[in-house]
Parts: structure tokens; C-alpha cells; sequence
């Protein structure tokens, strides 16, 4: 695995080769999505049939889309879909027809705030069809009859997500997520997908304490199609992360799972504040990417939404803006950084009972106070153990004793692993 610096130009190739494929909740573009996320990291992929009940919705539909354009009287296309697959509505039905400027309007999308930008826009459950393009491209069009085409298919297929997993040593799991839905939308959520990915690689290299499982999937139907496949296992899932949004030049934002003191919400809040990294943490709200979905009453899981800035919260969100010059590689591997920091804590944060109670253990005849000869930060070290024994009463974690010491992580994780390895504390 390349370092992580390295890895932010791997992870912007990857958006790059993503970026041109027309995504949608279903369809070959999700398909195509998954067969190159799977050069990287191995994926099984799943195919549920349209009509399948999931939970309290039904798998729609599956849409393709081949051409799509608006042309005028002399057959020049004014609008066309192979210039950008933003330029189509969702899920367009077919059409094939001849109409006035006046009556086509009544299916054209425009941003007049931002008369150079494509919006980006869906009409997944009612059939409908139409085109987005830029306010200054209508403002240009004179009064005439226009040709319309919408060369798609709207019929039973299957709706596709994938998975990866990474084995840990105890079958309790990781989600981490991120939606494969959209189309030429860099930041939301290509980068996402991309740092997923390279997440994946990266936890691989070692043996984690947890399994990790990767979900690839459509947004909202994806989530809670894998919900409602996966209820049986569902108690296996300790923690998880959404990732959407983390390629943008944004300060770094962690949204809370539903029940606000998950053990992902404590790992975030401190692995950022520690980092002194630029960021903020906001509470749950039932309106967002897949946290909603895992963190519905029925499941309440602690699942955190993990992003730059969050949807809707910058000008370029949705548009034709959200492009290849918007992401970077270094705020992807930023992001990448991040996730490994957290997930890192999370792994080592292991609650131990102190073997030795009774007044505090001679840790000199030990040989521990010896090991820690010649390092710089002997007296910190020397405090994590005493803290750690002093907090191993089964009830503590590792990050109950950062926190309440003011010590970073990772010297009590180095200083429980001592204790252990002299038989003073057991996990």
C-alpha cells in the first residue's frame, strides 16, 4: 500500500475514471461503477430483483439510458446527453417527440442563480422525463419547434450493490458506506467511493481487531435493501461510518449517530480534536446520506456520516460544478488519514481488568519502568500505565483513559499493551 500522500493521486485516478459513467439507483452504470472498484479491492456482488420487498419499499425498476438530446430545426443538439450524463432528469421514461419551445420548458431544469452550471436532478418514483442543462444555454434558445429524444428503458431488472470485506479477529463488525448512485458528481460521491476503496486497502494490510464490511450501494434503497437482507446478522454490527462529500477543499465534519454517544461518535470526537485538524461535529438529524437508514429506532445502530463539507452546504452541491477541478487528491487522503486514525483507535480500544488490585503492583521488578528508559516521554509513559491500572476494572475503556488523563491515545495503548504483556491487566 502506497503511503497515504501517494495514495490521494490513486484515489483522484480513480475518480477520474469514475466520473464520465451515468449512475442512478439502478442500472448498468452502477455495474460498470463496481467492475472497477473491483480492480482494486475484491467485491461480491449482489443482484435483487425489481418487486422485492425491502422493508416498507419495493425495488423500482431498473433504468438504462443509451442517448438522450435536444436537437433544433437543424438538427443541431442543443442539449446532449454525451457531453454530460447530468443532462437527463433521472430516471427519464422514453420519448421520441417534436414540440414547441413554450411546452418543452415545462421539462427543462435550470439553476438561474448559477446561469453557467447543469443541475443535477432525479424523479426515481414517478414517471416522468426531462433535461437540466445551464440557464445561459435556454436564455439562448430562440422560439421554434425542437426535437426531443430520450433513448432509455424503464423496466423489471435488479438493483445492484456490492461488498467488501475485510476480516478482523472476532466476527463483530465495521460498516462503512458510501452511496454508488450518482452520476458525474466528484465530490458527492465519487470521492467518497474512492477513499472507501483505498480504506479497504489499507485495513488489509494488517489483521484488525474487527471485521470490516464495505458497502457499495445506491442511496436509501441500497442502505435499506441491505438492511432488510441482512436482519439476521444485523447484532453483529457494532459500529460503522457513512462516507460522503471527502474530496472537497472543506474542513473536515462528523455527524453523530442517533444516539449521539455511540463508541464511533466518542472515537471521532477525539481522534479529530487530537489531530488539531480545522473540523466541526454536528448532531443527528434524520435528514442526510445512510446514517438515517442505519440509525432508524427499529435498528439504531452507531453509524456517524463522516465528510468534508456536508451535502447542500456549498454552491457547487449537485451541479455540474461538483466536477474534477472541485476534489483533490490531498484533501482525499486528508480524509483517508482520518478514517485510519479512527479506526485505529477503535480497534485498541479494549476494556481490561487489573490483575492486581490490591495497592499498586511493583512495576520496577517488572522490568517495566526499565523499558521505558532513554525515551522522551518517560514520565508520560510512566503515568499511562498507572492510569491504566488504575482504570482496569472491566468497566474503563483505553479511550475512557485518554480522556480522563489528558494522555494521547496511543501511549496508553502502548502502555496496556505492556501491562499485559507482564501479565498485570487482562482484556
Amino acid at each position: 500500500m502506497a503511503p497515504v500522500t501517494a495514495a490521494g493521486d490513486e484515489m483522484y485516478a480513480l475518480v477520474e475514471r469514475l466520473y464520465p459513467l451515468c449512475r442512478s439507483i439502478t442500472g448498468d452504470g452502477v455495474r460498470a461503477t463496481l467492475e472497477i472498484v473491483g480492480e482494486y479491492v475484491p467485491l461480491r456482488v449482489h443482484e435483487v430483483p425489481t418487486g422485492t420487498q425491502v422493508l416498507d419499499w419495493t425495488v423500482p425498476q431498473e433504468w438504462n439510458i443509451r442517448d438522450a438530446y435536444i436537437a433544433d430545426a437543424t438538427g443541431k443538439r442543443v442539449v446532449d446527453f454525451a457531453a454530460s450524463s447530468l443532462h437527463v432528469l433521472g430516471y427519464s421514461v422514453p420519448v421520441s417527440a417534436t414540440m414547441p419551445l413554450a411546452e418543452l420548458r415545462g421539462h427543462l431544469y435550470t439553476l438561474p442563480e448559477h446561469p453557467a452550471w447543469v443541475p443535477y436532478r432525479t424523479s426515481y418514483y414517478q414517471p416522468e422525463w426531462g433535461f437540466c442543462l445551464t440557464q445561459e444555454t435556454l436564455d439562448a434558445l430562440p422560439d421554434g419547434e425542437y426535437e426531443v429524444c430520450v433513448d432509455s428503458t424503464l423496466a423489471d431488472g435488479h438493483l445492484t450493490y456490492a461488498e467488501h470485506v475485510v476480516p478482523g479477529q472476532v466476527p463483530d463488525e465495521v460498516i462503512v458506506s458510501c452511496h454508488v448512485c450518482h452520476p458525474s458528481l466528484a465530490n458527492d460521491n465519487l470521492a467518497g467511493i474512492a477513499v472507501a476503496t483505498f480504506l479497504a486497502r489499507a485495513l488489509a494490510e494488517r489483521t484488525p481487531y474487527y471485521t470490516y464490511r464495505f458497502v457499495f450501494a445506491p442511496g436509501t434503497i441500497g442502505a435499506i435493501t441491505w438492511l432488510a437482507r441482512n436482519t439476521d446478522r444485523i447484532d453483529r454490527v457494532k459500529h460503522g461510518l457513512v462516507l460522503a462529500c471527502a474530496g472537497d477543499p472543506g474542513r473536515l465534519t462528523y455527524k453523530q449517530s442517533r444516539r449521539g454517544d455511540a463508541e464511533i461518535d466518542r472515537v471521532m470526537r477525539h481522534v479529530l480534536a487530537a489531530s488539531k485538524r480545522p473540523h466541526r461535529v454536528t448532531e443527528f438529524t434524520p435528514y442526510g446520506y445512510d446514517e438515517r437508514q442505519f440509525c432508524s429506532p427499529g435498528f439504531d445502530l452507531g453509524v456517524g456520516s463522516l465528510s468534508r463539507t456536508p451535502y447542500a452546504g456549498y454552491p457547487e452541491y449537485h451541479t455540474s460544478a461538483d466536477n474534477l477541478d472541485f476534489v483533490s487528491p490531498a484533501a482525499m487522503a486528508d480524509t483517508l488519514a482520518l478514517c485510519r486514525e479512527a479506526f485505529a483507535v477503535l480497534d485498541r480500544n479494549r476494556r481490561y481488568v487489573n490483575l492486581s488490585p490490591y495497592g499498586e503492583p511493583h512495576l520496577g521488578r517488572r522490568g517495566l519502568y526499565d523499558a521505558l528508559g532513554g525515551r522522551s516521554d518517560t514520565k508520560q509513559a510512566q503515568m499511562a500505565m498507572l492510569w491504566v491500572l488504575s482504570l482496569s476494572d472491566g468497566e474503563h475503556g483505553l479511550l475512557d483513559v485518554a480522556e480522563r488523563s489528558g494522555l494521547p491515545f496511543d501511549t496508553v495503548a502502548a502502555a496496556a499493551d505492556a501491562l499485559h504483556g507482564a501479565g498485570l491487566i487482562k482484556a
